[in-house]
């Protein structure tokens, strides 16, 4: 059984590794970039300034005129699909414009300017508005007629692309009654407290995709080769409908470039509060990669209360603060952990494998994305989680001659175990089925001693895997040899962080990741052997690497002098600033004190001073005022920007 258990998973990570390069190939295959910006309504003036997507025409004008001037090319989406297929290269510097929603705006103010600069671009049809269907109450702009449709198709520079036919609204997404994006959401009836079956969802949104290439045929007599997501939401299984119904091509609206070898899901720069030429310059050659990060920590243990009412207070307190604190990220909690010990006892959403204490974290990270207007990562752990699972599932370590189940506060999974790794994958999958959320902050529970892990099957890979012994006294042995083991467990533990992510981008293909990593592998890089982190692997594999930048808890004898070193090692790996997060924190945990107000501002300004790109803090605690808001507002708030 163990053999086989063993065979099953090196296959299966031969595979991944396999399907990983091929990837890369694919992507160095065809090197055509392009961008794609997307636009809503042209006003007239300031004034007419409603919404924020709203763009007044000087400034669209303006920004067209830029792109001609800086060596920009709008392309049409037939140029895009010729190069894809190899028929054809795209130009240098190509662009492909996008409108939303079919306004009346974009016939009477953007068709005579694409006419005057010969710029293609494609425009979005809502099928139920343009048949006075569930337009919701707060559009009010008029809409395109089908004669004016029809006049930009004739014209040969206006792409029709569908919009959706009634997935442009949002459905009941949770028991507290948020409304999330149709086309992504599993639909959620208070009546009998359950969500949609997964057969039920792909019948709706199968039969709504296969209506929006319809409803544009029968107006036009072609059927759209583009569908546009409502929201700019898509997961995997929509994906696969539109590709059904005849539209190779959508869009989405994820910062960044594209390239031909990948048109299913187009990247798209959303065009936001009317910006200047500045602005706008800087978006697009940026594409808002480079702004910092100022995150809190949000632990929803703290706002969750058995009374249902009080959590409610609770969070609109929790969300009000992080509006009023104008940070731009939040890491939310959602596994359950009463007691403290880092390990998951529940989770705070559906799933298949643990108790459910509150089904709480998408109404969370929800108001979070709305009111505060803040990008959400669900703080899960990689392998902590308790559920009376077979022993053999979990890590061993080496103790008195012998391999029992390891004594670490982390009561961890074994990464080398198969059923548990699929244990761990089917939740994060749960969690991106049921919730609505930005990224995954991986906990830092993804530790193996160098007395771990000892198990019959972690031994076994680690003999035939990577041909090591397979006996701890030998991986033991010398230092060489137990940095060569840790290293490999390192790796291993990453790509296993790898599919979770994987699992979660089939339904929430935008999101980032983050891993929560201890201060010493980076300032001690030989420590890796005690804890099988690296900062250069982690650099590889994550977006963000989030540094436990908490001078008291390794009772660092100077603590400035201390943060100033670990920003210097960090700095020292190449990107290494732009992609570390320093985490200070705001509690004492020896004495269980507040952290004084004038030396979390000190801290955080020593490292802003010394050039950290990203900051946050844990824990932020709303009832205490912890750390105080206004201190925040002057040291941690970011500027609004476009």
């Amino acid at each position: 059984m163990l053999l086989n258990a063993l065979k099953k998973f090196i296959l299966l990570l031969a595979l991944s590794l396999l399907g990983l390069v091929r990837l890369c190939s694919l992507a160095y295959a065809d090197e055509s970039r392009f961008l794609v910006l997307n636009y809503h309504d042209i006003v007239g003036s300031e004034e007419s300034t409603v919404y924020a997507t709203d763009v007044t025409v000087d400034r669209f004008e303006a920004q067209m005129v830029w792109l001609k001037e800086q060596g920009y090319h709008v392309v049409s989406v037939q140029a895009v699909l010729d190069a894809a297929a190899g028929k054809a290269s795209l130009p240098d510097k190509p662009v492909l414009l996008s409108f939303d929603d079919g306004y009346q705006s974009f016939y009477r103010t953007v068709f005579p300017l694409l006419k005057k600069y010969r710029y293609p671009a494609t425009v979005a049809l809502v099928g139920s508005w343009m048949d006075g269907i569930d337009k919701p109450a707060d559009v009010t702009q008029p809409l395109l007629t089908w004669d004016q449709v029809r006049e930009l198709k004739r014209s040969g520079l206006v792409e029709i692309a569908t919009h959706s036919y009634d997935l442009h609204k949002g459905i009941p997404a949770n028991p507290q009654g948020n409304s999330q994006a149709a086309a992504v959401t599993r639909l959620y009836d208070s009546a009998t407290a359950r969500y949609e079956a997964d057969e039920n969802y792909w019948v709706r949104v199968r039969s709504s995709l296969i209506s929006s290439a319809e409803f544009i045929f029968q107006h036009t007599g072609v059927r759209p080769r583009v569908m546009v997501w409502p929201y700019g939401e898509y997961n995997s299984m929509v994906l696969e409908a539109s590709i059904e119904a005849g539209m190779p091509v959508t869009m989405g609206l994820i910062d960044g470039f594209n390239t031909t070898a990948d048109i299913k899901a187009l990247r798209r720069l959303i065009i936001v509060d009317n910006p200047d030429i500045r602005q706008f310059a800087d978006i697009v050659t940026s594409q808002r990669t480079d702004r910092p990060l100022r995150v809190a920590h949000l632990d929803l243990d703290y706002l969750y209360d058995t009374d249902a009412l009080q959590t409610e207070l609770n969070l609109d307190r929790a969300v009000q603060r992080i509006k009023d604190m104008r940070i731009n990220t939040v890491f939310l909690q959602a596994y359950a952990d009463p007691d403290g010990d880092g390990n998951a006892d529940a989770l705070y959403f559906p799933n298949r494998h643990l108790p459910v204490r509150k089904d709480l974290f998408n109404r969370v990270a929800w108001q979070l994305k709305r009111v505060a207007n803040v990008k959400v990562y669900a703080w899960m752990p990689i392998m902590a989680y308790q559920n009376n699972l077979p022993d053999s599932w979990y890590v061993q370590e080496w103790h008195d001659g012998n391999a029992q189940k390891s004594s670490h506060i982390y009561t961890r999974l074994s990464p080398f175990q198969p059923e548990a790794r699929a244990f761990v994958a089917e939740i994060y999958e749960d969690l991106a089925k049921y919730c609505n959320f930005d990224g995954v902050l991986f906990h830092d529970d993804g530790i193996l001693s160098d007395y771990e892990d000892v198990s019959p099957v972690a031994l076994a890979f680690t003999h035939q895997a990577w041909g090591l012994p397979g006996q701890f006294e030998q991986l033991h042995a010398t230092g060489a040899m137990r940095l060569a083991w840790a290293q490999h467990k390192t790796e291993l533990i990453s790509q296993f962080t790898d599919e979770l992510a994987n699992r979660v981008r089939t339904y929430r293909p935008g999101i980032k990741t983050a891993r929560n990593m201890y201060a010493l592998p980076l300032l001690k890089p030989y420590s890796e052997e005690w804890y099988a982190q690296s900062f250069e692997t982690f650099l590889a594999h994550y977006d963000y690497v989030a540094i436990e930048a908490m001078p008291f808890m390794e009772e660092a004898e100077h603590p400035l002098e201390w943060l100033a070193e670990l920003v210097s090692k960090a700095a020292a790996y190449p990107g290494g600033l732009d992609k570390t997060l320093f985490e200070l924190q705001a509690v004492n945990w020896k004495i269980q004190q507040k952290i004084p107000v004038a030396v979390f501002i000190g801290q955080l300004e020593w490292l802003k001073q010394h050039h950290a790109k990203h900051i946050g803090y844990y824990p932020d605690n709303v009832f205490q005022d912890q750390p105080p808001l206004k201190a925040l507002q002057h040291s941690f708030s970011l500027p609004n920007l476009p």
